[in-house]
C-alpha cells in the first residue's frame, strides 16, 4: 500500500500572485497553469460564503495538498464595491483568474 503524504497549505500566508513550492518535493504550484501538469484538483468544501478549501494533487510526487485561506479573497470580494459621487455602486477592477 502506497503513503500518501497531505498537507495544509494557506494561501492567506503566500506573498505573491499564489504561486508556491510543494512542501514535499518543492514542484511549482501556481494558478496560472490551466494545463494540470504541475497538479490536478481533486475536490472542493464551500459553505454558504463560499469557496473553503481546495483540495488538489501535485503530479510530480502525488502529495496531497488542502489549500486553505479562501475567506481573506471573499473578504476582498466584498470590500471590491465601492460607492461612487453619484450614490451607485462600483466593482474594483480585479478578478480570481484560476486556482
Amino acid at each position: 500500500m502506497k503513503q500518501t503524504h497531505a498537507y495544509k497549505v494557506d494561501l492567506a500566508k503566500i506573498d505573491g500572485k499564489g504561486a508556491f513550492p510543494c512542501p514535499r518535493c518543492g514542484g511549482n504550484i501556481s494558478p496560472d497553469d490551466f494545463t494540470e501538469e504541475a497538479y490536478s484538483i481533486l475536490g472542493t468544501k464551500v459553505n454558504k460564503q463560499g469557496l473553503e478549501e481546495l483540495e488538489i494533487r501535485c503530479s510530480k510526487c502525488g502529495s496531497q495538498l488542502h489549500l486553505t485561506g479562501f475567506a481573506i479573497l471573499q473578504m476582498l470580494s466584498e470590500k471590491d464595491k465601492e460607492i461612487n459621487e453619484n450614490g451607485t455602486i462600483e466593482k474594483a477592477q480585479f478578478y480570481i483568474n484560476h486556482i
